[in-house]
């Protein structure tokens, strides 16, 4: 690997990741077509920067929102803690729940509630663990790859064709976020795109469109830091290449810049009902792929 390699990847992986056209399949289709070599292939500990990389993206963005969700957790803690030293024994005037008139005094904080709800989406992926072996073995069959990613654009197509939601944090469901849930481990096949499924299915589910962008990035943190860490421990015993360090940050501070304004430009098309729009796209990548299997 070499620095254009690494700027070429770091792109892949930037724009991909977050645009809903896939990055696992875009890196199968350029592989194929340029017989360039994956992160996963090349090199664990790069596969490791330039995810760190597209993880920083998503940090920075949402800097506020986790911000706020951190500070939630935290004062959760705090009350659960506090709440055995207190007497369980309260006069029915003292009840931190309701007033006198039986009303909630306190709703949950909507940084609360988002946590919880991003707990609940995550539960989904455990069920794949079994079958992970399998799943990955599908990159190297670049026709079902193809296949995926037309399936993907039938998916963002249909996504953008339906009524307006209004559910946010506040109002969302559990059931609202298992079912995003259900659609990012479904997303774990390669070609299928992760935002694009987990933005498509909150929307299905009735979010707001900014808070359908908001949750599939802010629920992918969890899941990339899991990711990353179990490929940094396979890094470390595969061993790095330190000689290869400059030309790995590269890659990650591409991946990072690239994905950065890869999620600027995604909630701004999806504020805008625009987000079917990369179906056309993955329907032609989609066909380019299995056109170029087919014709070896």
């Amino acid at each position: 690997m070499n620095i254009f390699h690494a700027v070429i990847l770091g792109l892949i992986q930037g724009l991909a990741e977050f645009l809903p056209i896939s990055s696992s399949g875009h890196l199968v289709l350029f592989s194929n077509l340029f017989g360039l070599e994956s992160a996963e292939e090349s090199n664990l500990f790069f596969d490791v920067l330039v995810h760190l990389g597209t993880l920083a993206a998503v940090l920075i963005v949402y800097r506020k929102e986790i911000a706020e969700m951190v500070r939630e957790f935290f004062s959760l803690i705090r009350e659960l803690f506090g709440s055995r030293r207190r007497n369980i024994s309260a006069a029915p005037e003292e009840d931190p729940v309701h007033n006198y008139r039986g009303e909630s005094r306190r709703s949950v904080h909507p940084a609360r509630r988002l946590i919880f709800l991003i707990i609940v989406a995550t539960l989904p992926l455990f069920l794949i663990l079994p079958v992970k072996g399998y799943i990955e073995g599908m990159r190297t069959r670049p026709i079902l790859v193809g296949a995926a990613l037309l399936l993907t654009g039938v998916i963002l197509y249909l996504s953008d064709r339906i009524s307006k939601g209004r559910k946010t944090e506040r109002s969302a469901t559990w059931l609202d976020a298992l079912f995003v849930g259900i659609c990012q481990a479904f997303a774990v096949t390669p070609g299928i795109s992760r935002s694009g499924t987990t933005i498509a299915g909150g929307l299905f589910a009735g979010f707001d469109r900014k808070f359908a962008v908001r949750f599939s990035f802010l629920m992918s943190i969890p899941t990339v830091i899991a990711a990353t860490l179990l490929t940094f421990m396979d890094a470390l015993k595969a061993g790095v290449d330190t000689s290869m360090i400059p030309v790995y940050l590269t890659g990650m501070v591409v991946a990072g810049v690239s994905g950065f304004f890869a999620i600027k430009l995604l909630s701004y098309l999806t504020a805008k009902g625009k987000f079917g729009s990369f179906a056309w796209y993955c329907w032609a990548a989609g066909l380019v792929t299995i056109i170029t299997v087919l014709a070896v």
